[in-house]
This record gives structure tokens, C-alpha cells and sequence, in this order.
């Protein structure tokens, strides 16, 4: 038989106490938000991931794009070098996504390069056999289908991050984000708001519907 000595020495009272009070904390935590602003941030970091995933997967597309529109267009070499020179630029970039400028530093690059990248697609126009080659033809639609990823992915990072916000500055959770460090993050410039909603147009062929050049 238990004695009331043990089920009361003060080793097992600490335990229970200790119990207690882990118990009683978890509640606490989890009623002022420090639990949803441990999921929200975890959510961010991932979309972030993503992002960085997709950049690096058009970056990886640019040098076999290159070498293909060398084949039939050598005489383009100041587009070319403005494509390579700018991949070089926006893969050399260290990002700290809860840097502010850091965070604009690296966007500038990556709108650099697109642009780069949009202006050797429109010189592609005028080489009728660059257009036919078939292994052209298969970068195309590598980059196509990775521009239409990276603006998902810019989108989930965005909506990510404004809910991690929202969270973060509520009231009763601002004073937990105070107490444990949590700060609001920085956001992408959306020159358009709207814009962001789709993928841009990679066009290597037809010109736009509507467009009267």
C-alpha cells in the first residue's frame, strides 16, 4: 500500500507542480497567439523557399537559352551580354527577406533580369529558323511555364506574409510578438496590384491579341 508520505513528498508535489504550470503556460501561449505565429512564420519561410526555388530555376534556363539563340543570331552579342551580365547580377545577390533593402536589392535584380530576358525574346522574332528549332522550342516552354510559377509563388509569399502580419500586430498578439521578437516583414513592391494576379506572357511567337504593331 501507498503511503501518504510518498503520494505527498515534496519530489512528486514538484512534479505535479511543474505539470501545472507547463499546462497552465501552453494554455496562455496558445490564447494570446505565440502558437499561430509560430505556424504563421514556419508558412513564410516556406513561400519564401518557393520564391527563391523558382528564381534560380529561370536563372538555370538562362545559359541553354543563351547558347540557343547564339546558334542562329551571333550578331545579337549586346542583348546577349545584357542577359548574361544581369543573370550574373541577380544570382550573386545574398537576400535577407526580413531585410528591407536587401528585400528591394534583390527584386530590382530579378526585374532586371526579366527585362533582359524579354528583350532578347523580342530580337528572337526576327530569326523565323531560331523559332523553329526544336530545342529553342523546349526552352520556351521551360520558361514560360517557370514565369508562371514564379508569380504563384511571389503571390503565395505575399499572402503569406500579410497574414503574418495582420497577426502579428493585433491586439492581444502584438505583446507577445514584443515579449518573443516577432516583427512585422517586409513586402514586395507591387508596382501593380492587379498585375500579380496573373502570369506575364512569355510570347516567342504570335504578337498579342490586340496589339496593332
Amino acid at each position: 500500500m501507498t503511503s501518504v508520505h510518498s503520494v505527498f513528498s515534496l519530489p512528486v508535489l514538484m512534479r505535479r507542480l511543474m505539470l501545472l504550470l507547463a499546462l497552465g503556460a501552453s494554455a496562455l501561449l496558445g490564447g494570446c497567439g505565440y502558437n499561430q505565429m509560430q505556424v504563421s512564420d514556419e508558412a513564410t519561410k516556406a513561400a519564401w523557399a518557393e520564391v527563391l526555388n523558382q528564381y534560380k530555376r529561370r536563372a538555370d534556363l538562362i545559359p541553354n537559352l543563351v547558347e540557343s539563340v547564339k546558334g542562329f543570331a551571333q550578331q545579337e552579342k549586346d542583348v546577349l551580354t545584357q542577359v548574361v551580365e544581369a543573370r550574373a547580377k541577380a544570382t550573386q545577390i545574398q537576400v535577407n527577406p526580413s531585410d528591407p533593402d536587401s528585400l528591394k536589392k534583390f527584386e530590382a535584380a530579378q526585374k532586371d533580369m526579366g527585362g533582359a530576358l524579354s528583350r532578347l525574346l523580342v530580337v528572337t522574332e526576327n530569326y523565323p529558323q531560331l523559332k523553329s528549332d526544336a530545342n529553342f522550342r523546349e526552352l520556351q516552354a521551360q520558361l514560360e511555364g517557370t514565369e508562371n510559377r514564379i508569380t504563384v509563388a511571389r503571390k503565395r509569399y505575399i499572402d503569406s506574409v500579410s497574414a503574418y502580419n495582420v497577426l502579428v500586430r493585433q491586439f492581444p498578439n502584438n505583446l507577445t510578438a514584443m515579449v518573443f521578437g516577432y516583427q512585422p516583414k517586409p513586402q514586395f513592391t507591387v508596382e501593380n496590384e492587379a498585375a500579380i494576379q496573373n502570369a506575364p506572357a512569355v510570347n516567342f511567337g504570335n504578337k498579342p491579341a490586340g496589339s496593332g504593331k
